[in-house]
């Protein structure tokens, strides 16, 4: 599958990539940006194949009912219930905990909408698993997509989201202008 999928978004789509996926990364926070599109699931499934790494994801939880549950845990999907009151963050580090593999994607900005202002949870997850941050960008503009290396998170929150908003600032989504 992975020749299909190379033929697929290099030929077919005519897409670049640029970086590669770090070695021996066992465990590790995957932010994509921007997520402006259902298109993105799809893109994504190619990248995480071509990359070679087996990446899981989070939901909503409603994805995961009849009909299409079992396809999105096939998948790789993780549903989360977004109720207010819960430690979402907490209750994910604890996954990285128990697994000894774990690499979960997550898009910043919470929704397909354009927003002014990214949810954090990514940051304070990985914080708190002790995991480092992976950035893939997707440039449907320039059909390109970069990866960056590793981004280990410390405690300068403000500073650290501003480097990793410098990695993915010309990238444009589907269907809205990332800014």
């Amino acid at each position: 599958m992975n020749w299909l999928a190379k033929v697929v978004f290099f030929k077919l789509l005519g897409w670049r990539l640029i970086g590669s996926w770090p070695e021996n990364l066992e465990k590790c926070v995957v932010i994509v940006v921007p997520h402006t599109s259902w298109h993105d699931f799809y893109m994504g499934l190619l990248i995480r194949r071509i990359l070679g790494a087996d990446i899981k994801f989070v939901a909503k939880k409603e994805l995961f009912q009849p009909p299409f549950g079992w396809y999105f845990r096939w998948m790789g999907g993780i549903s989360l219930d977004r109720t207010s009151g819960q430690n979402k963050v907490e209750a994910i580090a604890d996954i990285f905990r128990k697994k000894n593999k774990f690499k979960l994607a997550i898009a910043p900005e919470g929704t397909r909408k354009k927003v002014s202002e990214w949810k954090t949870g990514f940051y304070y997850i990985a914080r708190a698993a002790n995991v480092p941050i992976i950035v893939i960008s997707i440039d449907y503009g320039k059909k390109k997509v970069k990866v960056s290396p590793p981004i280990h998170p410390g405690n300068d929150l403000e500073e650290e989201l501003r480097e990793i908003k410098s990695f993915c600032k010309e990238a444009t989504g589907k269907v809205a202008v990332y800014t």
